[in-house]
């Protein structure tokens, strides 16, 4: 029986490199794969999973008004899908999350999600919310902040490297803007709200 998985982390704890590593596992045996990525994500190349560790791999681009669903059970049809692998996670809508449990119940294939769990402010994404209420398994995926604690918490950064703390939602960004810190130094830096 096929499941809805989901994989989190902060940022920089090799999400897209283990999504890389699993897909490839499946491929190496024969099986098919298919690879979704968020649209909104332009660090790398259009329709590109990217590792920073230098692995890639091409895949569907999936934006907001994209039916999940639709596109995996048209490809299913043509040529059998065995896992389906969704990077960026974070950027799935709620509705994009229930068409992957159609995917998954409906047409028995896995879904496999890796993406972060909040934003700058240490707020839930929409798709990670909903993952987390409703995914079979949640796999968190570990990173360590400066301080060898786990670091659980992403920290948008400005070009000097102080703290960010208003915005938009969604920045996309790498190293540049963003480090992953423990909810102590997380909150020393962002500042609390007792």
């Amino acid at each position: 029986m096929a499941k809805l998985y989901f994989n989190y982390a902060a940022m920089n704890a090799g999400k897209s490199t283990t999504l890389l590593q699993a897909s490839f596992n499946y491929r190496e045996r024969g099986m098919r794969t298919f690879e979704l990525t968020a649209a909104i994500d332009t660090r790398a190349d259009t329709g590109t999973i990217a590792s920073r560790i230098g692995l890639k791999q091409d895949a569907y681009i999936f934006s907001a008004e994209t039916n999940l669903y639709e596109i995996v059970s048209r490809e299913h049809a043509k040529n059998r899908i065995d896992c389906v692998f969704v990077d960026e996670a974070q950027f799935l809508t709620e509705r994009q999350v229930m068409q992957l449990t159609r995917i998954v119940d409906e047409l028995d294939i896995p879904a496999i999600c890796y993406g972060l769990r909040t934003d700058f402010r240490g707020e839930f994404f929409e798709g990670s919310a909903r993952l987390l209420a409703i995914a079979d398994e949640i796999r968190e995926l570990k990173t360590i902040c400066h301080c060898g604690a786990k670091a659980t918490m992403n920290l948008r950064v400005d070009a000097d490297g102080n703290a960010v703390t208003s915005g938009a939602k969604i920045e996309i960004g790498g190293n540049d803007r963003y480090t992953a810190l423990c909810r102590k130094h997380f909150y020393e830096a962002f500042g609390r709200e007792d």
